[in-house]
């Protein structure tokens, strides 16, 4: 089976499969990428044979066609243009000038299958299944931190073990390891690494350097980096290359590698169409969006270049009630016992495929006198939506995944390799399900649509308001609930009539048609308070999970990158003085030990390390803060840290605004302010404590108290001692 596509600069595409003696490479002289023009509506009236004749002489094109395709879900057949090109480079270029050279109303032309991905594009139009047959063999290369700054590297991690000296002798490292072990995968941990290796080379004069399985070829750039915004935060796209014959992951620039594994990936791949390459550096939605295509493509309708979707006429009464979103109840603020954790499974793709909540069925006109999405009432067609066909295959796969990892762990001997496996593909799928939903919502969605959006919301807040209600009825209190998730604890005033939690659950199953399932039983949870607000914190909560000696914690520092190691580690353990004592006394002891050791320098500087994302360029902070603090020193050795990227340093001295408060993380620095990091734990330790009503100021003043009853008693010690 292919795993990979290369796309070769003299037009070639190279096939390669793998197979248990290395890679086979296929060549094809005579692949033609293919787009589509047709009227945006049915109602454009749009000379296609006019712009037939443009193509016709345009040299980059290989030949035209009409064709008989959807141009969108809600449309028939049509004979629209269809455009074969001679390269895979020239397809946007011109399906652009079909826009430009008409002179019809802007809108009025559509373009189809234009901005597909190079490898997914070629395996869509040629019906291949990018699966490998065979296990893949991988090979990775790593360059630390301090290495980037220069044009040569000293040092290099290749398959684990570190290389030092000359260009000569790491590049003699790095080819014997590609060709002893001859990968299919190349696991970068930064992209640049590629070229930088070939500059190394051409500079040593070692003209038999490759990477590459293609002898006529080094390696290509892809796509240069990139800066860019999602959801106001920033985010950055490092360079992308590629080498003939070998799938690149970049560890700096894949989402889906990190998050699961190589066979998440592949998973995802067999779903897809797209190749591990382009699958590793894919966003969610991405993927999302290419298996919407698979089946798009399976009904034999056309990819939207730009998705242009006008949303329905709402009156304002409909368009108030539909713009809100999943409904959540106030957590009860405080620390409780005896808790139970209530989850719908995949709540939000769940709704989607068993009330056929599609962009092709949603408000159809065949049933517009119906109104069934309560609250917003809108029409939902009785055929069967596209989505639903997308959604229904994933849920049901990782609802029998989930079930081999159940057993997996109740085998006497666990398969680890095998578990690691399931685990994989399970987060995989996890992924694609959780953002199905608030794709409907993206403006960029090939096939998204706001009503999707909207009655999904709706149906959602029904089920949750019905739960509660009866869970209430049944005999337990709801102290909080968020979108797909209920907290509950037994009602004192419902007595002997207190009804069974697990018979409840399976009653609201029935009721709802999606499954709602016992999670987990809590010695207790503390749902934490908002920082400036008595209100509760929607998502910071922690409990300690029954006959076990895991806590569950959500939103406080122990789950953020941000937080430094020793600050996760006093909080952690914090929670287990909390479990063990119930009083915030121990807490408080806790923290006074972890302070002492912090101004007695005690503490590692490596366990006080920050990471902080960067939002701009330094030139664009007005303020001098510690980012700004840290790129300084980067610039100053010659490390480039982009918007979007992270960047590590210990706070050493606080009080200063120029580049000496901090030091970044690889240089070698024993010091740190350790006033500054004690208000770090104050603020860790209120997170722990402020369920129990103990705020900042309460442990400072504890705090206090505490120093100045130690002064006093050196005070008067030092007093005895002199007389």
């Amino acid at each position: 089976m292919v795993f990979t596509i290369d796309f070769l600069d003299d037009g070639r595409v190279l096939e390669w499969t793998a197979t248990a003696d290395g890679a086979v490479p296929t060549e094809r002289h005579d692949y033609t990428p293919r787009f589509y023009v047709a009227p945006r509506t049915p109602e454009a009236d749009i000379d296609l044979d006019a712009l037939r004749h443009f193509y016709e002489r345009h040299p980059d094109v290989v030949d035209t066609e009409r064709v008989n395709r959807r141009p969108g879900f809600r449309r028939e057949n049509e004979s629209i243009l269809a455009v074969d090109v001679d390269h895979i480079d020239r397809v946007a270029p011109l399906a652009r000038q079909a826009r430009q050279l008409t002179a019809y109303p802007v809108g009025d032309v559509a373009c189809y299958n234009v901005d597909l991905s190079r490898e997914f594009r070629y395996c869509l139009e040629n019906d291949i299944e990018p699966t490998p047959a065979t296990e893949l063999s991988t090979l990775r290369l790593a360059v630390p931190t301090t290495e980037t700054s220069g044009e040569q590297y000293g040092e290099l991690t290749v398959d684990g073990k570190t290389v030092t000296g000359s260009p000569t002798e790491i590049l003699t490292a790095v080819q014997t390891a590609v060709d002893t072990r001859d990968p299919d995968i190349l696991v970068c941990s930064r992209s640049p690494l590629i070229p930088t290796l070939y500059e190394m080379a051409r500079d040593a004069e070692i003209e038999e350097f490759t990477l590459s399985r293609w002898t006529d070829q080094d390696y290509q750039q892809l796509a240069s980096q990139s800066t860019y915004a999602s959801y106001g935060r920033v985010g950055h796209s490092p360079a992308r290359y590629n080498v003939p014959g070998r799938a690149i992951i970049d560890e700096s620039n894949t989402f889906f590698y990190g998050e699961t594994n190589l066979d998440g990936i592949l998973d995802l791949v067999s779903r897809s169409k797209k190749p591990i390459q382009e699958t590793a550096w894919a966003s969610i939605g991405n993927v999302l969006t290419a298996i919407q295509i698979c089946e798009a493509h399976e009904r034999d309708v056309l990819v939207p270049w730009n998705s242009w979707r006008h949303e329905f006429y709402k009156s304002m009464g409909t368009l108030h009630d539909a713009d809100r979103g999943g409904f959540i109840f106030a957590p009860d603020v405080g620390f409780h016992e005896n808790v139970h954790e209530l989850d719908f499974s995949s709540l939000y793709p769940n709704i989607i495929c068993t009330y056929n909540i599609s962009p092709d069925v949603i408000r159809c006109d065949c049933h517009s006198d119906r109104e069934d999405v309560p609250e917003l009432g809108y029409s939902v067609c009785d055929g069967c939506g596209y989505l639903v066909d997308v959604l229904q295959p994933i849920i049901d796969d990782r609802d029998e995944i989930k079930r081999q990892i159940r057993h997996e762990r109740q085998r006497d001997e666990t398969d680890e390799e095998r578990l690691a496996e399931l685990e994989g593909r399970s987060g995989a799928l996890k992924w694609i399900l959780v953002a199905c939903f608030g794709y409907q919502g993206f403006s960029n969605a090939k096939f998204g649509r706001i009503e999707c959006h909207e009655a999904i919301n709706a149906y959602a807040r029904e089920i949750l308001v019905e739960a509660k209600q009866r869970l209430e009825a049944g005999g337990w209190r709801v102290v909080h609930g968020i979108v797909d998730s209920i907290w509950v604890t037994p009602d004192e005033d419902a007595g002997e009539n207190r009804e069974d939690l697990e018979a409840l659950a399976a009653e609201i199953t029935d009721s709802v048609d999606i499954r709602l399932e016992y999670e987990a039983a809590y010695d207790w949870v503390a749902f934490v308070p908002q920082r400036e607000s008595d209100a509760g914190a929607l998502t910071k909560y922690f409990g300690k999970v029954a006959e076990t000696e895991e806590f569950k914690v959500r939103g406080i520092e122990v789950r953020q990158h941000s937080t430094p190691p020793f600050i996760a580690r006093v909080q952690r353990e914090c929670l287990d003085y909390l479990d063990e004592t119930r009083s915030p006394d121990a807490v408080i002891d806790r923290l006074k030990q972890a302070i002492k050791r912090l101004h007695a320098g005690d503490v590692a500087a490596e366990q006080l390390v920050k990471r902080s994302r960067i939002s701009k360029t330094i030139e664009a902070y007005t303020q001098s803060t510690q980012n700004v603090a840290a790129l300084e020193r980067a610039r100053e050795q010659g490390l480039a840290v982009n918007p979007g990227q992270a960047i590590e340093y210990v706070v050493v001295d606080d009080a200063k605004s120029s580049r000496d408060r901090v030091a970044l993380a690889h240089e070698e620095n024993e010091s740190y302010d350790a006033s500054y990091y004690e208000q770090q734990l104050i603020r860790a330790v209120e997170s722990v404590l402020s369920p129990l009503g103990w705020d900042r100021t309460a442990i400072e003043r504890e705090l206090a108290e505490t120093r100045e009853t130690t002064l006093s008693r050196y005070l008067a010690m030092n007093t005895e001692s002199k007389r």
